[in-house]
């Protein structure tokens, strides 16, 4: 698998990423075993560039990632998680958390400023058994951007100064803000989420070429746009939930009958061995774009 460079910095990573959101429980529960699986299968694939977040299962990818890689020797892979929300913990009351299933253990707390950053990281360092982050990201900022911004940024830049971490970004899905970073901070890398495969790109139109400019490398996530892309047609319900964000409401009527146009459709045959679409590929722009999906399943990951 090829190697690319973040940006400016010293830090590479393989051309395709584990994304660890689906370990968080997104969608649905994921099984200890299976998480284990699919993370065992990513590095016979080649895979060494692992991603992660203490949002994703208020903390439990970060932790099934970790105890996966300390079986691993540390100068072998390429770490990366997530700050701008501290994990607080409750009593979660028989609750399960709002955005994955997991146990309400947790509450989020925003917070984008230097001791937030700070204290984040050291807590995501305890979660995952880890001495150090190759790369550091402010997450989801888009309600939080100015903060982000002024505040995120320079901490962030602040610990790369100091050698704490090798690579700093933000991933995010709002184009125009992320241009917006490009542009006004020093950045190495970004994480775009959902907005630079088959069925989007609105990438193309500034923030790309912003990066090519400002020589910022581009993480593309979410490539299979939350599985529309890995099926041959949307689930009903998942349809639905895309209709209802798009505005349609909860009464909208789910297009998972509607025919896939021109190049969607062809990527949608996929091939052989790989689910529908997969074998798709991405669209890439110059040396900067690199391919970072969710859980792959056991066996499905090549190099």
């Amino acid at each position: 698998m090829q190697i690319k460079r973040l940006g400016g910095s010293s830090v590479e990573v393989t051309e395709l990423g584990f994304g660890g959101g689906p370990l968080g429980g997104l969608f649905t529960a994921t099984p200890e075993d299976e998480a284990a699986e699919a993370l065992a299968a990513a590095w016979e694939g080649g895979v060494r560039y692992f991603d992660t977040s203490p949002h994703y299962g208020i903390g439990q990818s970060e932790r099934l990632i970790g105890r996966f890689l300390s079986q691993k020797p540390r100068d072998e892979y390429v770490l990366s998680t997530k700050v701008g929300r501290l994990l607080v913990p409750q009593d979660p009351q028989g609750r399960m958390d709002e955005f994955f299933q997991v146990p309400a253990t947790h509450r989020r707390v925003w917070d984008f400023s230097r001791d937030g950053i700070r204290r984040s990281v050291e807590d995501s360092l305890t979660r995952m058994g880890v001495d150090r982050f190759d790369v550091l990201f402010l997450h989801d900022a888009e309600e939080h951007f100015e903060d982000a911004l002024c505040e995120g940024a320079p901490a962030l830049a602040e610990l790369r100064a100091e050698g704490l971490v090798g690579a700093i970004g933000a991933g995010m899905y709002d184009t125009g803000l992320l241009t917006r970073l490009v542009r006004e901070a020093d950045v190495d890398v970004i994480m775009l989420s959902a907005h630079y495969t088959l069925l989007r790109q609105p990438a193309l139109d500034d923030l790309l070429p912003a990066c090519a400019e400002r020589g910022v490398s581009v993480l593309a996530a979410s490539v299979f746009n939350s599985g529309i892309l890995a099926t041959p047609r949307p689930r009903p319900r998942r349809a639905l939930r895309v209709r209802a964000r798009a505005g349609g409401g909860a009464g909208a009527r789910a297009p998972h009958r509607r025919r896939l146009p021109g190049p969607r459709r062809d990527a949608a045959r996929g091939g052989p061995g790989l689910p529908p679409a997969a074998s798709g590929g991405r669209r890439r722009r110059g040396r900067h774009a690199l391919g970072r999906g969710g859980a792959p399943q056991p066996g499905l990951v090549q190099p």
